[in-house]
């Protein structure tokens, strides 16, 4: 059985219709169940809320199952909320997505579709950023819903930070099976994060990253971060002579996936108070493995 906004994605492999295929692979769900999933808006074919039971599936298609709330936005954007409580929601950041506004990008962001769904259930309460990721990096995203909360953990970033990881895959193949990244990053006013060697204004970046798998002249890298500074993985990658593919700004030439091969898969913090670990983690998206198949 699944946990409660535990989000799964399944390959098609024979053509059947959705209602059937459901069946099939939730196999330790009631029929019943599996119908309530389908009419509330649970199941994306191809990334898409999916209602209609009989609608044909070919192979290759993708399903993802949520078990738990999603939010809606206009022209079927749809945001997975893998954990909520009282103090925190965690979601499933889709690529493309502004994590907030900026001064020269004003469009819809998570923050604001998180914000809307908060006060869909209590008009008072509110929600706070309490990380960000890059518009096109995908993965795991907190926002605390009390100020305190986001006070403290931004003030205790890298302390109650326990894991931190992302999956990457970058241009070229060779790389050693596994290495550290040190570097003192700086930006400049066209807001290009650079490696520097100013160890006094610069602000110190460490990142761990390993081996995964290669293939067709790409690598899978899972990386891990020691710090948590502006577009660090992307300069450390770039630095490395091995771009993140799609990453047109850090000198990448290759985007066979179109988009950013870059997802933030796990985090683990330390609640403050309780001193709590709590993990989440998101999938790989499926069209970064087709590259290593």
């Amino acid at each position: 059985m699944a946990k409660k906004n535990e989000t799964r994605e399944f390959k098609v492999h024979d053509e059947n219709t959705l209602l059937e295929y459901l069946y099939k692979v939730l196999d330790g769900y009631t029929k019943k169940k599996v119908k309530s999933l389908l009419v509330h808006g649970n199941i994306l074919v191809n990334g898409k809320s999916v209602t209609q039971y009989n609608m044909p599936l070919k192979t290759g298609d993708t399903i993802t199952v949520v078990f738990g709330h999603m939010v809606y936005e206009t022209k079927g954007q749809v945001l997975p909320i893998i954990y909520e409580d009282h103090e925190l929601i965690v979601i499933n950041k889709p690529a493309g997505l502004l994590t907030v506004s900026t001064e020269t990008e004003k469009g819809k962001t998570a923050y604001h579709m998180v914000r809307e769904h908060v006060k869909k259930n209590n008009p008072r309460e509110k929600v706070f950023i309490v990380h960000r990721l890059d518009r096109d990096t995908s993965g795991v995203l907190l926002f605390a819903k009390s100020l305190e909360l986001k006070e403290q953990l931004q003030e205790h970033w890298n302390t109650v930070v326990k894991v931190r990881s992302y999956i990457a895959i970058v241009e070229g193949i060779d790389m050693p099976s596994k290495g550290t990244v040190v570097s003192y990053l700086k930006e400049n006013r066209n807001k290009m994060v650079y490696s520097t060697n100013d160890t006094v204004n610069g602000k110190k970046a460490i990142t761990h990253y390993k081996k995964m798998k290669e293939a067709k002249n790409y690598t899978l890298l899972e990386v891990q971060l020691e710090t948590g500074r502006k577009n660090q993985i992307r300069v450390a990658m770039a630095d490395l002579n091995h771009p993140i593919i799609g990453d047109k700004k850090y000198g990448s030439e290759k985007n066979p996936i179109g988009r950013l091969g870059l997802h933030a898969g796990k985090i683990m913090i330390q609640m403050p108070h309780t001193k709590k670990n709590l993990k989440f983690t998101v999938p790989t998206p499926e069209i970064f493995m087709k590259l290593f198949h």
